[in-house]
């Protein structure tokens, strides 16, 4: 019999069944999420997720505030990854009102990207690793890298995380000389890092056992439920928007996506460590051509865009992230919507933990990788 969430207690014994909360603070679902369990002993045979604790209404603030107030809101929506959040509703509102960025500001909007990747899936593998076996020295490993990353958007911008560095039009400011050689110095530490990632994750006994065979989603499954991101990739479907709808520059880059066949909780954990380098490779050949010039197109002092609407998405580091924005001529978009990767990946959840025991749900919902600032908005 299912019990309203209102009138859930916290453990609700059924015959046989017995009904558990995990969460909303529980520290290994990731934010501010609750999954109510069903179990059958260790087994669960139910799950129901529930989200909805961050809501910030920030759909609906985005209409009473100008374009280029809206785009603190973006930081805060994967705030893990802001540059990746920033750079959709960047292209969405250059499309709504026909700016060209650029040239400059196009190959440093990549570098920003790619280096967000890096960090993001550093934040995914890490706390992975302490989700599947409870030990806490990959996540400093990773975390020491994502902190280089920091490092270079605290110079480029003045911000390590709510960054609102890429604008429509170009980005914020260029980088410095002294910028980019930190960047080039990281780039050629990146296989290094994910090398010693590696040698702690992928062949370790533990976290195979916990990982192997768990959580499998078939790829027509995963299309059904328009997965996106690694989690659709490590279902064997090759898909990236970078590749299937280019934008910026990412046509001008020699880069492969990565796939993997098996689908279960190892194999989201592998595509993101493939698309670690494959990063690096684009970061090279980014800097290498890294062009002069000017980072921000000339805009009006009073930004109004025609009436129409415009849609952008990118392949962010969780999956696409989507912008919609509706215009009616006036200082603030009359409408934003936005496609969350996050949150449409959770659709899943309650068809992949079915089946296995409880500490398998813990490494299912963390191989999924989830931002709740993305799920709630």
């Amino acid at each position: 019999m299912a019990i309203p969430i209102g009138e859930q207690e916290e453990i609700v014994h059924e015959g046989d069944l017995l009904t558990i909360n995990m969460g909303p603070q529980h520290p290994s679902t990731h934010g501010v999420f609750r999954m109510i369990l069903t179990l059958d002993g260790e087994t669960v045979v139910g799950c129901r997720p529930v989200m909805g604790y961050l809501h910030r209404s920030v759909e609906k603030l985005s209409e009473s505030r100008t374009y280029l107030q809206d785009i603190i809101f973006t930081d805060r929506l994967d705030y893990l990854a802001p540059m990746t959040t920033n750079l959709p509703y960047a292209i969405a509102t250059e499309r709504l009102a026909g700016i060209e960025v650029p040239e400059r500001a196009e190959y440093i909007r990549v570098l920003m990207c790619e280096l967000q990747r890096f960090a993001s899936h550093c934040v995914a593998i890490g706390t992975f690793a302490s989700d599947a076996g409870a030990w806490f020295t990959p996540m400093m490993y990773t975390f020491r890298e994502r902190e280089r990353i920091l490092d270079i958007y605290d110079m480029a911008c003045g911000a390590r995380m709510t960054v609102s560095y890429i604008r429509y039009g170009g980005v914020a400011r260029d980088l410095t000389d002294e910028a980019i050689a930190l960047v080039r110095s990281f780039v050629d530490d990146m296989d290094r890092s994910v090398d010693e990632f590696e040698s702690m994750m992928t062949r370790n006994e533990i976290f195979r056992a916990r990982t192997v065979g768990i959580g499998v989603l078939p790829a027509d499954t995963a299309v059904g439920y328009s997965i996106t991101g690694p989690m659709l990739r490590a279902s064997g479907v090759p898909y990236d928007i970078r590749r299937a709808e280019p934008y910026s520059v990412y046509d001008r880059f020699d880069f492969t996506v990565p796939t993997r066949q098996g689908g279960d909780c190892y194999d989201r954990y592998m595509v993101r460590v493939a698309e670690m380098r494959e990063s690096r490779r684009i970061l090279q050949q980014a800097l290498k051509d890294l062009p002069g010039g000017s980072v921000k197109a000339k805009l009006p002092k009073v930004f109004r865009p025609g009436k129409g609407y415009a849609y952008a998405r990118t392949e962010g580091p969780k999956g696409e992230m989507g912008f919609y924005l509706v215009s009616d001529g006036k200082t603030e978009p009359y409408r934003l919507h936005i496609r969350a990767p996050s949150f449409i990946n959770l659709g899943v959840l309650s068809r992949l933990v079915v089946g296995h025991k409880v500490a398998d749900a813990v490494v299912i919902l963390g191989s999924i990788d989830i931002v709740m600032g993305e799920v709630d908005r």
